[in-house]
């Protein structure tokens, strides 16, 4: 393949790519994100390769195989164009029958579609499911039409038009002054306005400078940045191609996770191809400007995410936090000026070229502009990526998008910002999503964590869940962090098992402030916010823990009791069988009963007792109901 050596050969390169293919010819894409990989993604593609040779379609037909879709729960996800029939949950089986017929008799198979759970209408198009339908999906949605093997998919769709209209139309200070007009704010969770970040690292004295990557998402329950270098690293590369230029950088690095080996790989790809057509290396595009990448796996430490813990990783030292200022814009990368952005940031900066600063701005609120890509999971019916305009209520995402609480429950919070997030309670719903607002209510945007909640939900355990995994993550460089998470996590976990006292929540608030006036980072200042948000919104569940030692949600395992109801009971065995501890005396038509003295309250008997029944009771902070007796035990009744 010849490079690429001027803006003119590209476009003639999009043209001659569009003109071999035919919009009305049948594509199959297949959702390949790490997602799908678990559900079967692979074995579905290699049945649908087959199939086709084996009823004589190929070449008639094309294949892609794409980055995530989003909707994770329904892969792997199968889409048919140019008609946009979606498929769900996809298995090899299937093939056959979606291969003859839709392929060969254009008729839909019903039996995949997605099924409305409110109407019961079956939906065919994969952007009509309320789940797509309710999204902006400007940074996400090229995700379904590129393989990302494929850079001839991404230059089809307008891809690396950015770069060139940067290397040749504009001057460094005119990106950056782009990228000012379009007030948009670093997705990586401090949401510092990335054009100031840029021109920060311009004016900075020092050479090499140097531009970086931050792939290091180590949220629990978040993989926006995971599924974007998956499915489009090209995106991610024009962008850092472009920041690069501004900035004055010659060198980059990708930072990358050690636990992303799909985004590594295919990343990779990306770069071997983008150094064949001429995108990257030296005189890129006939500009005269040099610029290479290299992808760095980083070990999985959760502080790495913050970006003075990142450079020195990268360094190849222990990933700790320094202290700031100076900031890494001015000395960063082995003490060069250095801009780092994550990864749905650097996605984002070819579309603000594209089509300039004023139509990313016409999106979101006054203080976050544009949309903004969020892991919506937990108790939600729809978990999957989202992507939508800042804005947006947390009511219409819990329920337009992700469909409402599955089985009936009740909402009760939702957790935004990753594990040093707030939970926001159902009165606050109709909030709207963005940086300011999240703040302002003891929450953050952090990098795009949601985390649903329902009623089931212990309140005091979530902190302690987040403290607990916070603790674990530090990297106990300062004390206020290291020693102020270990007693706050000692103090919540005393809670949980009801030996909570008075003067722990004052305790509690003590150790909260010390962490966020004195720690170093990131993590240590927002540390706190689990338990500050929670006692916030749920301090009587704190006061029942404490004071009543009773856990209102019936889900601390040390604060509740189960028993067997005997006007319920059927004698079916299930919860005897299934106990692992032999804590369940019973027998055919003998009512069951619990020995409370074997008893390890790890729910079994609950999980199994069949619903209709719904004899296995949980209860917290009152006496368990005495056994009845051996004469009442004998079943005779159906």
């Amino acid at each position: 393949m010849l490079k690429i050596k001027s803006p003119e050969e590209l476009e003639e390169l999009r043209k001659n790519i569009l003109s071999k293919r035919d919009p009305n010819k049948p594509c199959i894409t297949l959702c390949s994100g790490t997602a799908c990989h678990a559900t079967g993604s692979e074995k579905v593609a290699a049945a649908i390769e087959q199939e086709l040779e084996k009823q004589g379609l190929k070449g008639k037909v094309d294949f892609r195989r794409t980055g995530c879709h989003g909707f994770c729960e329904k892969g792997p996800i199968v889409v048919i164009d140019p008609e946009e029939i979606c498929y769900l949950q996809v298995t090899p089986e299937d093939v056959t029958e979606i291969t003859t017929q839709t392929l060969k008799d254009k008729k839909v198979v019903d039996r995949l579609l997605y099924v409305d759970p409110t109407t019961g209408e079956k939906i065919t198009r994969e952007s009509d499911i309320p789940f797509y339908k309710h999204q902006e999906r400007l940074v996400f949605g090229p995700n379904r039409k590129i393989d990302p093997a494929s850079i001839e998919d991404y230059i089809a769709i307008g891809g690396y038009q950015a770069l060139a209209k940067a290397l040749f139309e504009m001057t460094p200070e005119d990106i950056i002054r782009e990228m000012k007009a379009s007030n948009i704010r670093g997705r990586g969770g401090a949401g510092f306005p990335t054009g100031i970040k840029w021109e920060t690292a311009r004016n900075a004295q020092g050479e090499p400078k140097y531009v970086i990557v931050n792939c290091d998402e180590g949220d629990p329950g978040a993989y926006m940045d995971r599924s974007l270098m998956e499915g489009n690293p090209y995106a991610v590369l024009e962008g850092l191609i472009i920041g690069a230029c501004a900035i004055g950088a010659h060198e980059g690095y990708i930072y990358v996770r050690q636990e992303y080996p799909l985004a590594v790989e295919n990343v990779g790809i990306a770069i071997r191809r983008a150094e064949e057509y001429g995108f990257l290396g030296r005189d890129i595009l006939g500009s005269g400007f040099d610029f290479n990448v290299k992808v760095h796996r980083g070990a999985g430490a959760f502080v790495c995410g913050e970006e003075t813990a990142l450079l020195l990783s990268l360094e190849g030292r222990a990933g700790e936090p320094r202290p700031r200022p100076p900031y890494p814009a001015v000395k960063g990368l082995w003490d060069k000026p250095t801009n780092i952005n994550n990864v749905e940031t650097w996605a984002t900066v070819p579309l603000i070229i594209n089509k300039g600063a004023g139509v990313f701005t016409s999106i979101g609120t006054e203080g976050s502009k544009g949309t903004k890509i969020f892991s919506l999971v937990g108790k939600i019916t729809n978990t999957g990526l989202v992507e939508v305009p800042m804005g947006i209520t947390l009511r219409d995402i819990v329920y337009k998008i992700g469909g409402g609480i599955p089985g009936g429950k009740k909402f009760k919070a939702v957790q935004t910002g990753g594990p040093s997030g707030g939970c926001i309670p159902e009165k606050l719903l109709d909030l709207k999503v963005d940086f300011d607002e999240l703040t302002k209510v003891g929450s953050m945007m952090g990098s795009g964590g949601m985390i649903v909640m329902d009623e089931d939900t212990c309140m005091v355990d979530v902190a302690r869940y987040f403290i607990n995994f916070l603790t674990d993550e530090s990297c106990g460089k300062c004390v206020p962090c290291r020693e102020g998470l270990r007693q706050m996590r000692k103090i919540l976990t005393n809670i949980t098992e009801g030996k909570g006292k008075e003067g722990d929540i004052a305790l509690l608030e003590a150790l909260s402030e010390t962490a966020l006036e004195g720690s170093l980072c990131a993590l240590g200042k927002t540390a706190p916010n689990p338990f500050l948000s929670t006692f916030r919104y749920f301090r009587d569940e704190y006061e029942a823990h404490i004071r009543e030692k009773r856990c209102p949600a019936l889900s601390c395992k040390e604060l509740i009791s189960y028993y067997i109801d005997p006007d319920k009971c059927r004698a079916c065995l299930l919860c005897l069988k299934k106990c692992p501890v032999g804590a369940i005396d019973g027998d055919k038509k003998k009512i069951h009963i619990i020995d409370h003295e074997k008893c390890t309250n790890c729910g079994t008997c609950f999980e199994v007792c069949p619903a209709k029944f719904g004899a296995v009771k949980k209860i917290s902070g009152e006496p368990v109901p005495p056994p009845v007796s051996e004469e009442k035990r004998m079943i005779t009744r159906n």
